[in-house]
């Protein structure tokens, strides 16, 4: 049985480097730290105390930037000329997440056991998207796995570079909408009983939209976890839904309909669905499998269930732009430029455009919406807040009558 061991070494710079390794003895781990390039400075055997406490859920998540990250500095080092043992070697040290960490220290394990690259990948699916094995599968087989990890770290750039516009552009919007949410909730679980005890002490009918305000607090003070319950139960029962091939269709194709929302959706898609295709035949991969992976990393049903049919109709010998004019998600634009890829031997140029199009079209839209969103927010806002505070002044001249 393998043991975990703590070891020291320096590289060819000098730099001191710790870390831990398994091996079956002592003596195999110095001859796989020798084999690496290091000068090995020290190696004991980990003890069992000294394991590191994690909170499950928390300490063990992998992100999208921690794989973008990995991705470029993976693809600088092949590319730099520096071995794949030697790669991973120092990536299972630098990379700051300490679960990928932990994965690319068995991924190195497994290449220095003599197995591919691609097939490490694999043991750890759930951490690799399809795409990424499948780009390395195909680098492998052309030896040219230097070029297919650059654009493997450029796809996931390109992807994280538009999420992070919509973040940055919808930041400020949902925090003004939270900021009235909470405003709200303050006027009418604190500040509105006050005036409550107020108005009952002095007597006298109260206008329409006070008595309103005046039982909504109460409501809310009283059963304020009845609502709490409601919304996690509508939350859960709405992600079962969604869990369902049918819940996610509809759900998918209601955001597709939805007024400007549905647009933005509708680009993102495209965007998406061109990147990857593209970027998977350049790489090499075969049409029929690079289909499959773009369903499965569509992110929306629709689109996948018409780059499903896509890919029947190429198995009947079909074109790819044929099946996909009968498709109201695909814009006739895209459908054409397409073809015309398909025609003239480039279609993975013409997808790359497509999507840098697209890219460009989403973050017009997300600035837009952003634009329009900001002023129908403040202007909901203030709606809100100045109606409680009216409702409140209301029967202030009731009162200044009942106290003559």
């Amino acid at each position: 049985m393998a043991s975990s061991f703590v070891y020291k070494v320096r590289d060819k710079q000098g730099k001191l480097i710790s870390g831990s390794l398994e091996g079956d003895s002592m003596t195999a781990v110095v001859t796989k730290l020798r084999q690496m390039g290091y000068v090995v400075v020290d190696v004991s055997e980990k003890s069992l105390t000294s394991k590191e406490l994690t909170i499950p859920g928390l300490s063990n998540r992998i992100k999208s930037k921690d794989l973008t990250i990995f991705s470029r500095q993976f693809a600088t080092m092949i590319n730099a000329g520096l071995s794949l043992t030697k790669s991973l070697a120092i990536l299972a040290e630098q990379t700051e997440s300490k679960a990928l960490r932990k994965i690319v220290g068995e991924i190195l394990q497994d290449v220095e056991k003599g197995r591919a690259l691609s097939e490490a990948l694999i043991k750890n699916a759930r951490v690799f998207p399809s795409i990424f094995i499948n780009m390395v599968k195909a680098g492998e087989a052309g030896g040219v796995l230097d070029e297919v990890l650059l654009r493997v770290a450029d796809h996931f750039e390109s992807e994280a570079a538009i999420k992070s516009k919509i973040k940055s552009a919808m930041a400020y919007p949902t925090v003004m909408f939270g900021m009235s949410m909470l405003i709200t909730f303050v006027l009418i679980t604190f500040i509105v009983p006050i005036f409550a005890k107020m108005f009952t002490e002095m007597g006298g009918s109260l206008p329409a939209p006070t008595a309103f305000l005046l039982a909504l607090s109460a409501f809310m003070q009283r059963f304020w976890w009845l609502m709490f319950i409601l919304g996690i139960g509508a939350y859960l029962a709405f992600r079962s839904y969604k869990r369902t091939e049918k819940g996610r269709t509809n759900v998918d194709n209601i955001k597709l309909k939805l007024p400007i929302f549905g647009k933005l959706t509708q680009k993102m898609s495209i965007g998406r669905f061109s990147r990857t295709l593209g970027t998977l035949l350049t790489s090499g991969v075969p049409i029929l499998q690079a289909l499959d992976i773009v369903a499965d990393s569509a992110g929306n049903a629709i689109v996948a269930r018409a780059v499903k049919a896509t890919r029947a109709s190429i198995k009947e010998g079909e074109t790819i732009a044929k099946p996909l004019t009968g498709e109201k998600v695909f814009p006739p634009m895209v459908v054409q430029m397409i073809a015309v890829g398909e025609e003239t031997g480039a279609l993975d140029t013409m997808l790359s455009k497509i999507a840098d199009f697209y890219d460009a079209e989403v973050t017009t839209t997300v600035e837009t919406l952003t634009s329009v969103l900001e002023p129908v927010l403040i202007v909901s806002m203030g709606l809100i807040i100045g109606g409680v505070l009216i409702s409140l002044y209301m029967p202030m001249f009731s009162i200044i009558s009942l106290i003559k």
